[in-house]
């Protein structure tokens, strides 16, 4: 029998994540029928509410959310942006000040070890977001380098503001600067004397801002963004939310759409860039980077076998996991993330394939579905078609001023 303290002490260590972000009280009161997960050793929501009005507020008000978990690290010094040009695909030469790049990073053997954005706050002053945690790599890897690197991720938080209202918002904080933000940009300001970062950014293709603040001024901040959403439709949400608009941008999340290098047990599972339909940030021109060798020789000799697609499937039945067949009997891949999409009204999916691009394949292809019906689960074969992402294109997310809605 588990006396009190012994099932006391079971709940906190194995129940609870093990931090809290600044903002977890701000969203806790928020919850009416949610639920929560680890994201990467942090308590975050999935659901605080209702998971379609979550949605709906990234697409027709505003969203709040929040981004703390994510590893955050700050890479100085005279010599900062040879390092990144290194370790990274794209040519951190050509980034200006003042702006952010979408990026990946990778191993020895040209496999994606990670992706994430790179933000270059002055010429020798980088931040480094991303998904897994990188320290010890991104040390080892800087050997050599007149650089610094901090970790960062616990003393800076993050929020996600996205929505067609965000800027609107944003102005009546009275952050003006927006007007001229381009997509990818960012600059720094204060609200009511409190130093922040905006980035024109955000993971659901959408017209958002991501807002990077130190720890001690995150409630003060936060409460004031709130009153400022009041009559705006200003939404707090979780993660459910999120990942749908973000399959509607077309978007991969590590060890979801693909293996990282450093999760795969079996060497087959690792992907290159081209795999993953990224080979267009890969920067050959510029000198040695992590990968460029095996990279050049995967396309010399076109070892490249499977590679993700964007997917419209016929139906409305869930897809998510579901495995890929040519003429209805040759296996050729499965389903990493799928949705039914309001915005698109279609089943959409990313997937996983190994296809042979000259051949009738591409216009053949099924996918398996087990649906529940009657108490009873029914094998259905569903037509599906390889389209260009994204699944849905917002003239907002790029315009420059956005609207004020």
């Amino acid at each position: 029998m588990i006396n009190s303290k012994e099932q006391e002490y079971r709940d906190k260590t194995f129940s609870e994540p093990l931090f809290r972000s600044p903002f977890y009280d701000f969203f806790a009161s928020k919850e009416t029928e949610g639920n929560w997960y680890n994201w990467n050793g942090y308590k975050s929501p999935t659901i605080l509410s209702d998971e379609e009005l979550e949605y709906f507020s990234i697409r027709s008000t505003c969203s709040i959310f929040d981004v703390s978990p994510l590893n955050k690290y700050r890479i100085i010094g005279p010599e900062a942006e040879e390092f990144l040009n290194k370790l990274t695909v794209r040519n951190v030469v050509k980034q200006n000040v003042a702006t952010v790049k979408y990026t990946l990073w990778c191993d020895q053997e040209g496999f994606v070890i990670d992706d994430g954005t790179l933000f270059r706050i002055s010429d020798n002053d980088f931040r480094l977001c991303s998904q897994e945690k990188h320290l010890p790599w991104l040390i080892d890897t800087s050997y050599g380098f007149d650089v610094e690197i901090i970790d960062e991720s616990k003393q800076i938080c993050g929020l996600a503001l996205q929505g067609p209202t965000s800027a609107s918002i944003l102005r009546l904080l009275g952050i003006n600067e927006i007007d001229n933000l381009k997509p990818f940009h960012l600059f720094q300001t204060k609200i009511s004397n409190m130093p922040i970062m905006i980035s024109r950014t955000g993971f659901t293709g959408d017209l958002g801002y991501e807002i990077f603040m130190k720890n001690n001024v995150a409630n003060k901040i936060i409460e004031r963004i709130w009153r400022a959403g009041t009559n705006h439709g200003l939404t707090a949400i979780g993660y459910n939310a999120l990942n749908m608009a973000r399959i509607e941008a077309g978007f991969l999340v590590a060890n979801i759409d693909f293996v990282s290098s450093d999760h795969a047990i079996r060497p087959n599972r690792s992907r290159r860039p081209d795999d993953l339909g990224l080979g267009w940030l890969v920067d050959l021109e510029k000198g040695f980077f992590n990968g460029k060798k095996s990279i050049v020789k995967s396309r010399l000799e076109n070892l490249s076998t499977f590679k993700i697609y964007a997917l419209e499937i016929d139906g409305k039945e869930p897809v998510e996991g579901s495995i890929i067949y040519y003429n209805k009997k040759d296996e050729v891949g499965t389903v990493t993330s799928a949705v039914w999409s309001p915005m698109a009204k279609k089943s959409i999916a990313l997937a996983e394939l190994k296809l042979d691009t000259s051949t009738s394949m591409m216009k053949n292809l099924w996918v398996e579905i087990y649906a529940l019906k009657e108490l009873q689960y029914f094998k259905l074969m569903k037509k599906v078609s390889i389209v260009k992402p994204p699944f849905i294109n917002l003239a907002r997310r790029s315009a420059c001023p956005p609207d004020n809605y």
